[in-house]
């Protein structure tokens, strides 16, 4: 999927731009458009018929965001949550110049769903998306910068993008473009380094920090922003501090009396515990890299999902599993350990144990290979049908129908 969204090679965009600097390709030099992703068409069934609530659509105007109670309003009988889209008030919204947000449409909407499933696997960062609808000639909002890296993909008309250099260089989620409004205004009045008008087919990427705004021009605007919550070495830091709470040492109380005003008193303090944790890291102890990596992958986990699975056809494949291929839920992250006999499948949120003869069948499954319940290796058919109906009930493989099924969200 990242091929879709840049004009050079991935090798080459990782090296000279990834987290760096900006990067425009145009529509010509893409292998096709994104209108399949999100069209004009899709964005009126998406307000008219999906049944789209809160927080998934916000609606801003004049930099700003409109009050909810302008675009948001039961849906009648059956249905009287008061968050839900109304798409009369979001037409008169859009009428008068508001640009429409659609959030979170990688859980909303089936092209961007398996779009945003790609962009994981390539980039191996937790990604999101967002569609912005903007009216004729009208912005959304003030110059600002993002605190994820974003490709801007243009489905629909024409919009003008001035890009700015960061006042604040690779910002971390809590620390938004707003603790630096000033900056931002004042940078915002240099020369841009990127003043230019998307067109349908054209790609822009933003590395977060990067100040810029968007204006539409003669038609109404569609563009996505695919983002992309990259892990950083904080997130490797905050790791290892979260795993050194097991260090008893370091869990001891400060000494009874101190004065936490005294600057110098809290100086000497710090460098005493700075000093302790080199040697903690130093000296141990055993595992410490293991236990930060345990911990940075179940941050990950938290930030993505694996390919739904279908409830329906899933129990209904485990009623025949005689019958059926299975594989692995893509995306879906777990070990295959062997422990005193037994074999334990380790998701992020449970472990599953099963008799040792199942480990090479679930090493295999692990792999990504499609298999049935006679495909199992060190596994006969019986035993074989136990195992896949355990484990499409666990949702941990899923049916094979036909190729189409087999790569959805790949």
């Amino acid at each position: 999927m990242l091929s879709r969204c840049i004009s050079i090679d991935p090798q080459e965009f990782a090296r000279t731009h990834w987290g760096g600097s900006p990067l425009l390709s145009r529509s010509d030099a893409l292998p096709r458009g994104f209108d399949d992703l999100l069209s004009a068409a899709a964005v009126d069934e998406l307000l008219a018929e999906r049944g789209v609530r809160a927080p998934f659509i916000r609606v801003a105007k004049e930099g700003g965001v409109v009050a909810k109670d302008g675009y948001l309003a039961p849906a009648g009988f059956g249905a009287e949550m008061p968050d839900q889209v109304d798409s009369a008030k979001v037409l008169a919204q859009f009428a008068a110049g508001a640009t429409i947000v659609l959030q979170g449409l990688h859980r909303l909407w089936p092209p961007v769903i398996d779009f945003v499933r790609g962009m994981v696997d390539d980039l191996g960062h937790p990604v999101q998306a967002n569609a912005y609808v903007t009216p004729p000639q009208n912005r959304g909002f003030d110059p600002h910068y993002d605190v994820h890296d974003v490709f801007v993909l243009q489905t629909t008309g024409h919009k003008h993008w001035t890009v700015h250099e960061p006042v604040h260089l690779d910002p971390l989620a809590d620390q938004p473009w707003t603790d630096h409004r000033a900056a931002v205004a004042e940078r915002a009045k240099d020369d841009p380094v990127i003043d230019t008008v998307l067109g349908p087919g054209d790609a822009l990427y933003l590395p977060r920090g990067w100040i810029h705004s968007a204006q539409a021009m003669g038609g109404v605007s569609i563009h996505l922003t695919i983002g992309v919550a990259a892990m950083t070495g904080i997130d490797v830091v905050r790791a290892l501090v979260d795993q050194l709470a097991d260090a008893a040492d370091l869990r001891r109380s400060l000494p009874m009396g101190m004065n936490a005003t005294d600057r110098d008193e809290m100086t000497a303090t710090a460098t005493k515990v700075i000093a302790q944790l080199a040697a903690t890291l130093r000296d141990g102890p055993p595992g410490l890299d293991e236990g930060v990596a345990a911990r940075l992958t179940r941050q990950y986990a938290q930030r993505t999902r694996p390919v739904a699975v279908r409830p329906l056809a899933s129990l209904d494949a485990a009623a025949g599993v005689d019958a059926v291929s299975v594989r692995w839920r893509h995306g879906l992250i777990a070990s295959v350990e062997r422990d005193a006999g037994k074999v334990r499948l380790r998701l992020t949120d449970r472990a599953i144990t099963f008799p040792e003869s199942c480990a090479d069948a679930l090493a295999a499954l692990h792999r990504g290979a499609t298999l049935g319940a006679a495909d199992l290796p060190g596994l006969d058919a019986a035993d074989g049908e136990v195992v896949l109906r355990r484990l499409l009930r666990e949702a941990v493989v899923v049916p094979v129908v036909d190729e189409r099924v087999a790569t959805a969200g790949e």
